[in-house]
């Protein structure tokens, strides 16, 4: 069967939904931290301060707390240890920007601690960015090529690195979250109802890391389902 047929083929709707949920995802997320942007929180504290005080808390004082551009870029960096806030997060005293500051945080404990999933995304990380970069260019070389099963097989292995750090994602994310909201509470930094405004905006950035792993693995599952099952098509 000639490679083009592949591009009509049923299998499309898994990518779709794959693209559904993530859109979805991003929307509630955007949308709950916009809304709680806009909730000062009654200490006052913002992101950045709130994130030196829970380093420090944690008996974290070799992480460099930085600003960078851009919204909703927040990130723990264990290379360097840097633990960049974005615009939106840096210097508001929002009950967003407390939250995600706050659960880069967790992510700095988890590094000091030694949190085994973080250990694991961290030694993914090389092979993740080859299988997302190169996994479907190895397949279509493959078809190009006389449909050359090796080279096909190669490349779902391939991408399917990038599908586990997908996964592998998601214990991290969502332990950084319950470390987040867990010192949060424990230190007063946010109160009463706060708490659970935060924990929603959490939940919903933790949603964004589900609908990306439900994504790979669906465009995982088409490709095992076009080119896994026989060694040569014609």
């Amino acid at each position: 069967m000639p490679y083009y047929y592949y591009a009509y083929d049923w299998t499309y709707f898994l990518v779709l939904i794959g693209a559904v949920l993530s859109i979805i995802a991003s929307v509630r997320v955007n949308t709950t931290f916009n809304k709680y942007a806009k909730v000062r929180s009654m200490t006052g504290m913002t992101g950045a301060e709130a994130a030196q005080r829970i380093l420090q808390y944690n008996g974290i004082y070799d992480v460099q707390i930085r600003q960078v551009s851009g919204n909703l870029t927040d990130h723990y960096d264990p290379r360097n240890k840097t633990l960049n806030l974005s615009d939106s997060v840096y210097g508001s005293a929002s009950v967003a920007a407390v939250g995600v500051a706050a659960h880069e945080c967790g992510h700095a404990i988890q590094h000091k601690e030694g949190y085994g999933p973080l250990k694991l995304r961290s030694a993914l990380v090389p092979a993740a960015n080859i299988g997302s970069r190169l996994g479907i260019p190895i397949i279509l070389l493959g078809i190009i090529f006389s449909y050359n099963y090796v080279l096909i097989q190669v490349g779902i292995w391939v991408f399917a690195l990038a599908v586990l750090f997908q996964v592998v994602t998601l214990p991290v994310e969502f332990n950084a979250s319950s470390r987040a909201v867990q010192a949060l509470d424990q230190m007063g930094i946010l109160a009463g109802q706060e708490v659970g405004q935060c924990r929603k905006v959490l939940s919903a950035a933790a949603m964004t890391y589900v609908a990306a792993a439900a994504a790979a693995i669906l465009q995982l599952l088409r490709l095992i389902l076009l080119f896994g099952g026989n060694r040569r098509r014609d």
